[in-house]
């Protein structure tokens, strides 16, 4: 099967938060699952480098708009290198191929009659980069950003007909699957039920100069969402209608992973796009829960952000995976502190994966003279499966460390390192079956940490104990 996945793109206006980091980490996952069963897969990430949040950022930095996002698109692509991604492609809404992209699906959904220009005078969300409807306030905030004021705005943009693409949204959202989880799916079908009105696809570049330019108007730049959902096709080629894009998009089953605050920029405004555009729509998007620390939504003045490169320099990249994979619920939102990630990364990495890996092979090359036979190929288990359809990261993993746990349970049970010495012959049997169960240990973990699975096979073929695989934590 041709599959697609693509990320969405974080907003280059500060350093990579954890957040992302479970996105991109639960998106490579997926793609190293997909991979393992044989599937063709093409897995998109990058940058969103337009909008007024950036341009005041940098201003506020006293950069040069240039400089400014070059410096924090390079921060989001060393993820790559820390978090052992294996991304096909790195996308940069300032590349020359997304802007000539973003132009043709602004002429494709005119000459569909899905633009027009007027006036408009509305309340304005900086933080989403947004006009909001009455019923997107609480207490006359956004509800997403509540401590941003509103800006009451009046100017002459362009609109796109969203309100005409109400029963096409429904139709499309009718089918079962589509959003992930159900509940999203409902809350999208909900969204679009209340009514949808025309949004604002332009600003006036006199007040906001970066962006991509309208065609055919000097004078308006288009609206940074617009311009940045045309990534995920631009990525493929498109508007070329061949090689990448009609391999993956048009033959693939085209999955996104975004952030629950993301349904209605995903699953309707960029679907409407795609009808206007007459594209083929998302097969199906994934929305992943937030991180919170100690009760509380991460904050900067609340000095309890936390970094994907401190986690990386203090427990490691595949440590790092294993946390955000099967400690951090796939949907809902999760707690996440220090204390907790020390907890967890001491009783299941260092003295469960890490010390059942050594006392086994240890044992083995103590014991036996010749490695142990490559295992024969085998299915994976249907609870890896499940990660693939499902997106059951924590479930998947659950039953890896069922299986660590059964393995330490035989060990105190059976005691081989006794036997070997009294029934040399029996004794080599259980060593090896548990040498073997090593092996499928790691190539279960391919996915999810793919060097220390790499580290196990090895260490079994080679019938060596291998280096500490996951050192303990210092004060």
């Amino acid at each position: 099967m041709k599959r697609y996945l693509t990320t969405t793109l974080p907003y280059v206006n500060a350093d990579p938060h954890i957040g992302f980091a479970l996105e991109i980490v639960q998106a490579d996952a997926l793609v190293r699952m997909w991979r393992l069963q044989g599937d063709e897969v093409f897995f998109n990430t990058g940058t969103d480098e337009h909008g007024q949040k950036i341009w005041e950022a940098a201003e506020k930095a006293g950069k040069g708009i240039h400089a400014y996002v070059d410096h924090y698109s390079d921060e989001v692509k060393k993820l790559g290198d820390a978090l052992n991604l294996s991304n096909d492609t790195f996308i940069r809404t300032t590349d020359a191929g997304h802007i000539r992209a973003a132009e043709e699906m602004w002429r494709r959904c005119m000459v569909a009659g899905d633009i027009y220009k007027k006036s408009y005078t509305g309340l304005y969300c900086v933080g989403c980069e947004l006009y909001k409807t009455e019923r997107e306030l609480e207490d006359s905030h956004c509800t997403l950003h509540p401590s941003l004021e509103l800006q009451k705005i009046t100017e002459e943009n362009y609109f796109f007909r969203f309100s005409k693409y109400q029963e096409k949204l429904l139709a499309y959202l009718a089918t079962e699957g589509v959003i992930v989880p159900e509940w999203r799916r409902e809350e999208a079908i909900n969204f679009v039920r209340g009514g949808l009105e025309d949004f604002s696809i332009s600003r006036e570049k006199e007040r906001l100069a970066w962006g991509v330019p309208v065609p055919g108007d000097e004078n308006q730049v288009m609206y940074v969402w617009f311009d940045a959902l045309t990534n995920y096709i631009s990525t493929l080629g498109w508007p070329v209608e061949e090689g990448n894009f009609t391999r993956f998009w048009n033959e693939g089953k085209v999955v996104q992973v975004a952030g629950k605050d993301q349904v209605r920029f995903q699953s309707l405004m960029w679907q409407a796009m795609l009808m206007s555009a007459n594209i083929k729509n998302t097969d199906q998007v994934f929305y992943h829960g937030f991180i919170n620390s100690g009760g509380q939504r991460m904050s900067k003045s609340l000095g309890n952000v936390i970094s994907p490169y401190d986690l990386v320099k203090k427990y490691g990249t595949d440590a790092t995976r294993y946390l955000l994979l099967r400690h951090v619920h796939p949907v809902e939102d999760s707690d996440v502190t220090w204390e907790r990630l020390d907890e967890r990364y001491t009783a299941n990495l260092v003295n469960g994966l890490g010390n059942l890996v050594a006392r086994v092979m240890k044992l083995a090359e103590d014991n036996l003279e010749v490695p142990v036979m490559r295992p024969e190929p085998r299915e994976l288990p249907q609870e890896l499966l499940n990660v693939s359809d499902r997106y059951e990261f924590q479930k998947g993993m659950d039953y890896i460390w069922s299986r660590i746990q059964d393995a330490d349970a035989r060990i105190t049970a059976e005691e081989p390192y006794k036997v070997v010495k009294v029934d040399a012959e029996k004794g080599r049997a259980m060593i090896g079956e548990l040498a073997v169960e090593m092996y499928w240990i790691g190539r279960f973990l391919k996915a999810f940490m793919p060097d220390t699975a790499e580290a196990i096979k090895a260490a079994v073929l080679a019938n060596k104990k291998p280096e500490n695989l996951f050192p303990r934590l210092t004060a």
